[in-house]
């Protein structure tokens, strides 16, 4: 009994070393190719290596390309280094992509400086051919509300549209943490603003534009950015309005406006004044016309009184009968 139990555990042991070493064995024919190209190559690439990419659920062909490319391009890495940038959420594409083009710029980039840059999300390629190549960046963007240029005002009140072309190249030491080419057109933009502004007269920037380009270039503006501003062009100067006339003629509007309806406020007062005089007029009337309508019954009020004509204090004048005067 116990020897059947110990030939069928036996019998499972060497069951599962033969599958075991099946399994080695596919791998093993599985990977020779990709060890004897790393022979080939002069890469220390071994089985072992290729075994534990496979456990660690990486894929040993990308890495081994990487690492030929990255030899290639004379930049000294491990494949340690490799798979530890992997397993950080690096992409081993990015990095062999900006290799090619650190070796074909001519640029000398080590694998801590790339590594360091594919994580920090930067698309290192561009960056490489921004270096080499420089770009040109218009400002302001060619989108809605900007057709005419940034728009300014000089100190004669004319109204400025101005618009300019900055070449920029890719400052390979400042990509990590640095602003990027939004914060260069801002910058610039407010520049143009300011220098015109500052301007005594338009027709110094009509006649000169390159006034400014030279302020905008001695500020410094692309001091903490990932670009180095090699110049600024002035593309195009257009006259948009005067200003100052605009605002006196607007400022005069309003004056008339105002002394209007302050005539009109006194006109309305002396009508309405002129109609109450009216009123007072017709009062006084009716009540003088009541007055003199009173007299005829005040005076036959007085003859009808017992010695009205007897009173010695009335006597008929001579020659008239029907006046009376007083005694004297």
């Amino acid at each position: 009994m116990i020897l059947s139990f110990f030939l069928f555990v036996l019998g499972l042991v060497l069951l599962g070393g033969l599958i075991v070493l099946g399994w080695a064995l596919i791998k093993l024919f599985q990977f020779f190719p990709l060890w004897l190209e790393a022979k080939a190559a002069g890469i220390p690439f071994s089985f072992g290596t290729m075994f534990l990419l496979h456990f660690q659920k990486l894929n040993a062909a990308d890495i081994f390309e990487c690492l030929k490319v990255l030899k290639k391009a004379g930049i000294q890495v491990s494949t340690e280094e490799l798979i530890d940038h992997q397993l950080a959420g690096g992409h081993l594409s990015v990095v062999r992509e900006a290799a090619v083009a650190c070796d074909k710029a001519g640029v000398r980039m080590g694998f801590p400086a790339i590594a360091a840059l594919d994580l920090a999300g930067r698309n290192i390629a561009k960056a490489v051919h921004e270096h080499v190549n420089p770009v040109v960046i218009p400002c302001p963007p060619r989108q809605k509300g900007y057709e005419n240029g940034l728009v300014g005002v000089a100190k004669d009140g004319i109204s400025l549209a101005i618009k300019c072309r900055i070449s920029v190249r890719t400052n390979l030491e400042r990509l990590i943490g640095m602003a990027g080419a939004e914060t260069i057109v801002a910058r610039v933009g407010q520049g143009i603003v300011t220098a015109i502004g500052n301007a005594n007269s338009h027709r110094e920037i009509v006649e000169h534009p390159s006034i400014i380009s030279e302020q905008i270039l001695a500020r410094g503006l692309d001091q903490g950015t990932c670009y180095d501003i090699l110049s600024l062009d002035i593309e195009d100067v257009t006259i948009l309005d005067n200003v100052a006339a605009r605002l006196a003629r607007e400022q005069a509007e309003a004056a008339k406006l105002i002394a209007q309806a302050q005539a009109e406020e006194r006109r309305s007062l002396a009508v309405a004044a002129g109609q109450e005089m009216v009123a007072k007029t017709t009062e006084m009337n009716a009540q003088l016309t009541g007055a003199k309508s009173a007299i005829p019954t005040a005076v036959a009020g007085a003859f009808q009184r017992p010695g009205a004509l007897r009173s010695p204090r009335l006597r008929p004048l001579v020659g008239d009968q029907n006046k009376w005067s007083a005694p004297q």
